[in-house]
């Protein structure tokens, strides 16, 4: 689920602006998988571009002017937050990619930048929640209701448990995938994602 909290950023006047003749590096994470996207440079105008539009904004070196990630593909980066380094010359963003962020069509500019598992699940079962395509089993759980879904759950999670018990190391992980995704799928009948589940443990954790 994308939030609709407004973003959180540090006051523009307490980075270091005077290194690099102005420009901070920017690095983008998406603020879903916590893959890194990208590497960009904001000055003072860019940084308070991006809090005002909501979609991250470079100073382009190249270009000589503000640049908005996908103003001309419109795979924009929907700002989540930004913070500063220990030493508030470097400016962390976490944003949500609409769309692939690398201009040769790639999740990342970084072409083996890692990302949660679970995260990329959780997105890929969003969109099939959203296009519902022919053939997709995941279409097929959505259609049939919260209450099948929730069955699913049930009886993965008895399989799982069963496998615990009686059955090899092999057969437990399969049985813990299918359990995980049937779980995120019910989640996501709910109008739930597994970030909402992470901000639970995160609160127990504290």
């Amino acid at each position: 689920m994308t939030s609709t909290a407004t973003p959180t950023a540090p006051d523009v006047d307490t980075l270091d602006w005077s290194k690099g003749d102005g420009l901070l590096p920017a690095v983008v994470q998406d603020a879903a998988t916590l893959r890194v996207l990208m590497l960009g440079y904001m000055d003072r105008a860019a940084f308070a571009e991006t809090l005002r539009r909501g979609h991250v904004t470079f100073f382009s070196r190249s270009k000589q002017r503000l640049w908005t990630k996908g103003e001309e593909s419109g795979h924009v980066l929907e700002l989540v937050s930004m913070e500063t380094d220990c030493d508030a010359d470097t400016i962390l963003v976490l944003a949500h990619p609409r769309g692939p962020t690398c201009h040769l069509q790639r999740p990342s500019c970084f072409p083996s930048a890692p990302a949660g598992v679970l995260a990329e699940l959780d997105s890929l079962i969003e969109t099939r929640e959203r296009e519902r395509p022919e053939g997709s089993y995941t279409t097929r759980l959505f259609d049939g209701g919260i209450r099948r879904i929730a069955q699913k759950v049930g009886e993965e999670g008895v399989e799982t448990a069963l496998a615990g018990v009686v059955q090899d190391d092999d057969a437990l992980l399969g049985e813990s995938a299918d359990l995980l995704y049937h779980l995120i799928v019910l989640l996501r009948a709910r109008g739930l994602s597994l970030a909402d589940v992470e901000q639970v443990l995160r609160a127990r954790g504290g």
